[in-house]
């Protein structure tokens, strides 16, 4: 994998541990000479994860929407790609990602790791879509997607879409033991 796309917040409200951890993925991705690709937001998690880049000498493009530009929330020091709205950012951070990992967040990284499961799921891309549960994060997620499993409005093998990692070491694990393989939700029985 060359290119990765991590998806995370834009606050800085959170707990700093958060940030702390989304700064040392950065460090440990340009440590493995992968790109990041990420929203271009210089704050939260967003940015905390290129500031870790940055310190490791690694690449990445942030990719935003031009209405962005008037909230001076982008970082200086990267490579930015502008797009006229949210839909064509996030097309372009998956047709140009190998990966996805997904750091906590809000609505945002919510509705993009959604979109990149649902793709995933209609047989649009087979790339890796790990779930970085630090601290338990995303367990409440995890739960009521179990339970949409359960109750049958979710196909069963959903879960074989995407993994959970507690740890960043998980992640790197998870992502150098993925194997491509074929989904559509439509032509399962």
């Amino acid at each position: 994998m060359s290119t990765i796309c991590v998806f995370g917040s834009s606050s800085e409200r959170i707990d700093r541990a958060y940030l702390d951890s989304a700064e040392h993925l950065g460090e440990s991705l340009a440590k493995r000479k992968i790109k990041l690709i990420f929203g271009a937001g210089k704050y939260g998690v967003m940015g905390a994860v290129s500031r870790g880049v940055l310190r490791g000498g690694g690449e990445m493009t942030g990719v935003c929407p031009r209405f962005f530009i008037e909230h001076e929330v982008l970082m200086d020091y990267a490579e930015i790609v502008f797009t006229e709205n949210m839909r064509e950012r996030k097309a372009y951070m998956e047709d140009n990602s190998d990966a996805f990992i997904i750091c906590a967040g809000g609505i945002g990284t919510f509705e993009e790791f959604f979109e990149v499961l649902t793709l995933k799921q209609l047989g649009r891309h087979q790339k890796p879509i790990v779930i970085y549960n630090y601290k338990g994060y995303y367990t409440p997620m995890l739960q009521m997607m179990e339970t949409a499993i359960r109750d049958r409005f979710m196909a069963e093998d959903t879960d074989t879409l995407y993994s959970v990692a507690e740890t960043e070491e998980e992640v790197f694990a998870q992502l150098a033991d993925y194997k491509a393989f074929d989904y559509n939700k439509y032509g399962r029985k």
